[in-house]
């Protein structure tokens, strides 16, 4: 499996592109900006770009949306419950920005136990609301994504609409927290962490 971080818009989002070494299908979740970069890298690794996949609504994550889906002809992705925001600046928080921006709607709408299968690479879907009420965490081998439910030593912001911070401590405890000690945590934000130091260290999950 491929894994690359590329760091997207002016807030520090993580942009992921993940993708299958065998075959050269791949998927980028998160692309809250910086499109060039991401199609550059795209580029240089001879990578072909099936889906886009949001892991909740907001602005720095989703801005790159339209672009890199016109660009390359991926589908996008993201949860029925979040699925509004892509097309209401308030929601998504661009007009709380200062710069009201709507995108097009997505082409498939996710749900908890969905898989995204890129070659042999299987993306399963996780609901795992308390940031947005439609916020999703990725797991594959070894790896989950996390957006930003959990970061390394933090969880999400609860405080925006359709927060819940009983809601996130749930998601995080009955369905991160589960996996593997092993298991890499690739967040939203930040640096990559694993499941064993988030329970072992993570003052919020003690």
């Amino acid at each position: 499996m491929i894994v690359e971080c590329i760091p997207v818009s002016p807030m520090g989002a993580n942009c992921y592109v993940v993708g299958c070494e065998e075959t050269k299908e791949a998927a980028v979740i998160d692309p809250g900006g910086d499109v060039e970069k991401i199609l550059r890298y795209l580029k240089d690794k001879g990578l072909t770009l099936l889906y886009i996949i949001d892991t909740h609504g907001h602005i720095d994550h989703i801005s790159g949306n339209d672009e890199l889906r016109e660009a390359t002809g991926a589908k996008l992705m993201i949860h029925e419950l979040d699925a509004g925001m892509l097309t209401n600046a308030q929601h998504n928080l661009s007009a709380l920005m200062g710069f009201e921006t709507k995108f097009k709607p997505a082409d498939q709408l996710l749900t908890e136990g969905d898989t995204v299968e890129i070659g042999n690479v299987k993306l399963e879907v996780v609901h795992t609301p308390g940031h947005t009420r439609g916020g999703i965490s990725l797991t594959t081998e070894g790896a989950v994504f996390t957006g930003d439910t959990l970061f390394n030593g933090s969880i999400g912001r609860t405080d925006f609409p359709g927060g819940d911070y009983d809601a996130i401590i749930k998601s995080i405890t009955t369905k991160i927290l589960t996996l593997p000690d092993d298991t890499a945590v690739y967040p939203g934000h930040m640096g990559n962490s694993s499941v064993a130091y988030e329970r072992k260290y993570n003052p919020f999950l003690r």
